[in-house]
């Protein structure tokens, strides 16, 4: 007997080896399979004989076999087998490449139902199909318009194949419709209030028609994801996961915390480390995190603000309560270069007042670290920054009361997870330049409260930004001379290819095309531009495998203004702070990410001079990149340009669905169905708050029992 838990290899027609596969695209058992809906649908209702199709139409085509059998073809090579359907004048010849095993199918005299795009067979003459889809029917089923074909004669179910081919759409429809046949039903956990109150169809009768249309169904509904079936499972994929959020939420305000206290001797503590007046954004922010850390609960809370906004400052002044309330403070950036410009920032900040701030990164010594740990477990230092060595098991922080983790979608959750287990209790502040719209915020890191700057900092000016064809970089080259002769600086940037730099990703995260730039040719335009372009300024290089130190002494050099042209790769992308920089050239922009390039043009217009990102390209761009480019040239409002990322690279890449914890979901989709997300976070938080106990009680059970293993979605109760 089959039921939902049934593994997918003792389903008939899986069997050991396919459900290997299965396996592979996270398919386990009979329930796995029915949540693996399909991905678009095709319209095979009009059913047409040979003599009614056209060159260039996609047609459905019931037919007797008139002949059938392997063409002889003079490359013996080439397998091809034929088979002519059609009465009459009227044929048509329906053609499969190594498909010899047809021979023992497909027989003279059957009724075949085919889908495919028609065209004119130059070889023999008439019409063809290649490749198409076929079934082979009984003559009633012919007769009656395709019967209870899978293939035709209704909206037909068309699913993304899996093992590289080997489990076809066909095999999708065979399998799932045996196991909807065999299966009497299925167990609704939505709350049967909500279901009603909503007017969503039961669980079964949508998961039955998100598979297999019923006749008359609307192919435009089920294309845009909206008929009755699509929209009751999408909602309830949203409304348990933003239920199991809300539990772990209200969990997390159980656990006792920290209460700092916020006394007026720690306000003018404050004051004095400001180096400037806070905006209003930035005064929200902070005031939404005081009130965090003054409760007696860990704090967990998001900080996203665009790039240059202000976040750095608003988590100095959350460190400062921290340490005036004799705690320690930790703050983890992805890379060296990131964190070490966090150093510099803290300690000059918070080094006149007394505080010990250090670092701790990956190519520190084991002598070095050994010292610097030392004086963590000891409690002589309130601040450590670092990279993810602060996460080593052997990094002990006996007084740790506030965790920050900057560009937090870098991290995965695991490891934020063991940064705040050094700790008892401590608060966590997590910060991201990547804005993201608010309910996708409180979704991806449902674990947090979210607040956002939304205001720059007062005089500062946009960036313009222009794209610049590659034949005419000698004119960029003299604008950035124009620049720096006038007292400025300026960066340029060139990416890199992974083969080349196992330690640095490519920027577009494919293999080298021809032409491409890699890190010798980095290094190449570094020695050109040094003592052939800007022989009269001095130009420093900054890449991934430069040593520790040296990269330390570069950017302090170009802090200085010692350095006046910075040479670099995709590592300058954050962290790098100059009010002076006022330009930004990168070359072969478009072979950079939306992001990475908004990142990359924050490094400039922080200062009180207009500033100027030159994007060099080349005239073979994609579609994609030409939008790209033309939105960085448009838009500086980071919100804008996250949003215009979202649409194109899609919800799971854009997010980093694998990275923040959030489930791959099945059917449901952030970007397409963000109204329906809104709609179940706002239901499920009612329902958590005011639900009864023993139907909260029944939810929680069954997401502890499906979804973290479905979804891998932490414990929630």
């Amino acid at each position: 007997m089959i039921t939902l838990s049934t593994p997918v290899q003792f389903i008939k027609g899986v069997g050991a080896e396919r459900a290997q596969i299965l396996h592979n695209k996270g398919i386990f058992t009979a329930e796995d399979l029915l949540y693996y809906v399909p991905f678009r649908y095709e319209d095979r209702t009009v059913l047409r004989g040979p003599a009614e199709v056209r060159p260039g139409e996609t047609a459905t085509v019931i037919a007797p076999v008139a002949r059938a059998g392997m063409l002889r073809l003079r490359r013996k090579k080439w397998k091809i087998f034929q088979a002519e359907v059609g009465q009459g004048p009227h044929r048509l010849n329906c053609k499969w490449f190594n498909a010899a095993y047809l021979q023992r199918l497909i027989q003279p005299g059957q009724y075949l139902a085919l889908h495919g795009k028609v065209e004119v067979d130059f070889y023999e003459g008439g019409l063809q199909m290649m490749q198409p889809q076929y079934e082979i029917l009984s003559e009633p089923e012919a007769l009656g318009s395709g019967g209870k074909s899978l293939e035709v004669g209704r909206i037909v179910p068309i699913y993304e194949a899996a093992g590289n081919g080997r489990l076809t759409s066909r095999f999708f429809r065979r399998v799932i419709h045996f196991l909807l046949e065999s299966l009497s039903g299925v167990e609704d956990p939505l709350p049967l209030a909500v279901a009603e109150q909503y007017r969503l169809i039961p669980r079964w009768e949508a998961i039955r028609n998100i598979h297999f249309p019923p006749p008359g169904s609307r192919l435009s509904e089920f294309g845009e994801f909206r008929s009755a079936a699509q929209l009751r499972l999408i909602f309830e994929e949203f409304f348990f996961l933003e239920i199991g959020l809300a539990l772990k939420r209200e969990r997390a305000r159980g656990v006792p915390g920290i209460s700092f206290r916020t006394d007026p001797r720690i306000r003018e503590c404050l004051k004095k480390v400001l180096p400037f007046h806070p905006t209003a954004a930035q005064k929200k922010a902070l005031a939404e995190i005081v009130a965090d850390m003054r409760a007696p609960r860990p704090m967990h809370r998001l900080l996203q603000g665009d790039v240059g906004s202000g976040k750095t400052i608003v988590a100095l002044q959350a460190a400062l309560i921290a340490i005036e309330n004799g705690c320690q403070v930790v703050l983890m950036a992805p890379t060296e270069v990131l964190a070490t410009q966090h150093f510099f920032y803290f300690r000059r900040l918070l080094g006149p007042s007394g505080y010990q701030v250090l670092l701790l990164s990956g190519s520190a010594t084991a002598r070095e670290k050994k010292v610097l740990k030392k004086l963590l477990r000891e409690g002589a230092v309130q601040m450590a920054i670092g990279t993810h060595a602060l996460v080593e098991q052997d990094v002990e922080l006996p007084a740790l009361g506030l965790t920050i983790i900057d560009e937090q979608h870098r991290f995965g959750v695991m490891q934020r997870l063991r940064l705040m287990q050094k700790g008892r209790t401590p608060d966590t502040l997590v910060m991201t330049a990547t804005p993201i719209p608010r309910t996708l915020a409180l979704t991806i890191y449902g674990d947090l409260d979210v607040s956002v700057i939304d205001e720059m900092p007062a005089g500062r000016l946009p960036v313009l930004t222009r794209q610049i064809p590659d034949e005419a970089a000698p004119k960029a080259y003299e604008f950035v001379r124009s620049q720096v002769s006038s007292g400025a600086q300026a960066f340029i940037v060139y990416p890199l290819i992974e083969e080349s730099v196992p330690s640095e990703k490519p920027a577009s995260g494919k293999k080298k095309p021809a032409g491409g730039v890699d890190l010798k040719s980095a290094l190449r335009m570094y020695e050109l531009l040094s003592k052939k372009t800007f022989p009269e300024f001095k130009v420093g290089l900054l890449h991934g495998r430069l040593p520790s130190e040296e990269k330390e002494r570069t950017m302090q050099g170009f802090q200085s203004g010692e350095i006046q042209i910075l040479v670099g790769t995709t590592v300058i992308e954050v962290g790098i702070d100059v009010p002076n920089a006022t330009v930004m050239v990168v070359e072969q922009a478009e072979r950079f990410g939306l992001a990475q390039l908004h990142q990359l043009r924050g490094r400039v217009g922080r200062g009180k001079r207009q500033s100027h990102c030159l994007l060099l390209t080349s005239r073979q761009q994609t579609e994609v990149a030409r939008q790209r480019l033309a939105a960085l040239e448009a838009s500086n409002d980071g919100f804008e340009i996250a949003e215009l990322d979202l649409r194109l690279r899609g919800p799971g890449e854009f997010l980093g669905t694998r990275q923040s914890g959030l489930p791959a979901l099945r059917i449901a989709n952030l970007l397409r169905d963000r109204e329906i997300l809104e709609w179940a976070r706002r239901l499920a938080g009612d329902f958590v708050e005011r639900g009864g106990r023993q139907e909260l009680a029944r939810l929680t059970n069954y997401i502890r029992e499906n979804w973290n293993r479905r979804y891998g979605l932490v414990e929630v109760g």
